[in-house]
């Protein structure tokens, strides 16, 4: 119950208070008139809509195509599915079925299109559409619903109702211009979505992963080494599926259905494309490994495990005999290391450096994980055109001393560390100016190619312009050649 129009209202019942003839909106006071024995609690619309996502998860094992109808709705997109239960009947009974066992009610809808299985959901007597409803027989199943099945807001549904067109009927059977120019497009348009004419899409919970693997068990279970034996198994059948694409695996995701609604997912990714089962069940094998075991939890057991590929990549065909083996072996045996690593410590805890587009020199390099599953693009066309710079830098630039002719030239002798150098070559100035929409005050980088008199180089830079930012440039060294 909840407070609607400054009235206390009911705004869900269940099964047994419906078939007592209450329904959503009814005053309480009424309700209570006519069940004395009535139990109402009040409305948690944040704790519904958690409980809504968990039951999401959990249909999820009929097809990753699951999204939200409204705030006490599903939609399922199981084109394709009804088969694997004996049929459509078959399917709604599945579902009611295990529903049921944990304490909720179900009213399912399935028809060719979204809208007409929201409306039979809600106010159908036949929870199943015939194939290709058109004229009298559309007529039979959805003239007698209210307008409230077309998904129209409340106050549309209350103004259609005082101007007489209270059921689907009376909307289908009357001119449309007149009654679009008097309560919107959106009437009509539902109308044809309802109809078929248009085809509205469902937004999914989750994206559709690329490639999915599943097995159902009649006798669920629940032991570590089950799992993992059956982790092999949808590995080898995954892997089956990359191999007809060419392609690997960068992203993996186990999902693990259990009877009591629950469901655990687990997530790996690779450092390179992966179509070999077993590294898959090995990287698995790690994440449950080293007292982590907790992460499946399986409860009083699981009837359902689905391996998904979240992320493939195209994978060329393997030419072994033009490549060295030896070379290869160890590539891909780093790469397991990462693997592995990242599948035990954690992805945030094993990176690589990857170039990045800055203006800073010191900030064009980030760390990020190892498996990222998608690579950051490096800014190439900008480091193609900068000049020879150290592969490595300092984390802070150093400051020097310096000797000049003139107050803007370049150093003819440098201190770093104690040692006085004498400057043999130079090349620059390769001028970095601060970025002005974050810092239009920081002062210009005037960078030189130094090398002195032992043949060692240096990357050098000047702080500020002579003249203009400052009357005595500070000079630093951000890194060394070679």
């Amino acid at each position: 119950m909840a407070t609607v129009r400054n009235a206390r209202r009911l705004v869900g019942v269940d099964v047994n208070a419906a078939r007592l003839g209450l329904a959503p909106g009814l005053a309480l006071a009424d309700a209570r008139a006519r069940i004395p024995a009535l139990v109402a609690v009040d409305a948690d619309p944040g704790r519904e809509a958690k409980i809504l996502e968990k039951i999401a998860d959990f249909c999820a094992r009929y097809t990753p195509l699951v999204a939200f109808d409204g705030a006490d709705g599903l939609m399922l997109d199981v084109a394709g599915v009804a088969h694997l239960f004996g049929g459509e009947a078959g399917l709604i009974g599945d579902a009611e079925t295990r529903f049921s066992r944990l304490g909720i009610a179900l009213r399912c809808g399935l028809a060719d299109n979204p809208r007409a299985a929201s409306a039979l959901a809600r106010y159908g007597a036949n929870p199943i559409a015939p194939v290709g409803l058109e004229g009298k027989a559309f007529a039979k199943w959805f003239h007698d619903m209210p307008v409230a099945a077309l998904g129209l807001p409340p106050d549309v549904v209350a103004d259609l109702s005082r101007a007489g067109l209270k059921r689907i009927g009376d909307l289908a059977m009357r001119p449309r211009a007149p009654i679009t120019a008097r309560f919107g497009s959106d009437v009509f348009a539902r109308l044809d979505a309802l109809t078929g004419l248009t085809r509205p899409s469902i937004s999914p919970r989750f994206p559709p992963p690329d490639f999915v693997a599943e097995r159902r068990f009649v006798s669920p279970i629940a032991q570590l080494q089950a799992v993992e034996a059956n982790i092999a198994k949808l590995a080898d059948d995954l892997v089956v599926l990359l191999e007809r694409q060419m392609k690997g695996a960068r992203a993996l995701e186990l999902s693990l259905y259990r009877v009591d609604g629950d469901v655990r997912r687990i997530h790996v990714g690779a450092s390179r494309p992966l179509n070999e089962a077993r590294a898959m069940a090995r990287l698995f094998a790690e994440r449950l490994g080293g007292g982590r075991e907790d992460e499946i939890d399986a409860g009083f057991g699981v009837d359902l495990m689905r391996l998904s590929c979240l992320l493939a990549e195209p994978l060329p065909p393997s030419q072994s005999e033009w490549e060295r083996a030896h070379d290869v072996e160890r590539a891909e045996r780093l790469a397991d290391l990462v693997d592995r690593l990242s599948a035990r410590l954690g992805p945030r805890r094993v990176v690589r450096q990857t170039l990045v587009e800055a203006h800073i020199p010191e900030h064009a390099v980030a760390a990020e994980p190892a498996v990222r599953a998608a690579p950051r693009s490096p800014a190439t066309a900008f480091v193609a055109e900068a000049p020879d710079r150290p592969l490595r830098l300092f984390e802070h630039p150093e400051p020097i001393e310096t000797v000049a002719e003139v107050p803007d030239g370049p150093p003819l002798k440098f201190r770093w560390r104690r040692m006085l150098h004498d400057v043999a070559a130079i090349e620059g100035p390769e001028r970095i100016a601060a970025p002005w929409w974050r810092n239009a005050n920081a002062p210009t980088r005037d960078y030189f190619r130094a090398e002195d008199s032992a043949g060692r180089r240096y990357w050098l830079y000047r702080e500020g312009l002579y003249g203009r930012e400052t009357m005595r440039a500070k000079w630093f060294l951000h890194g060394v050649f070679g």
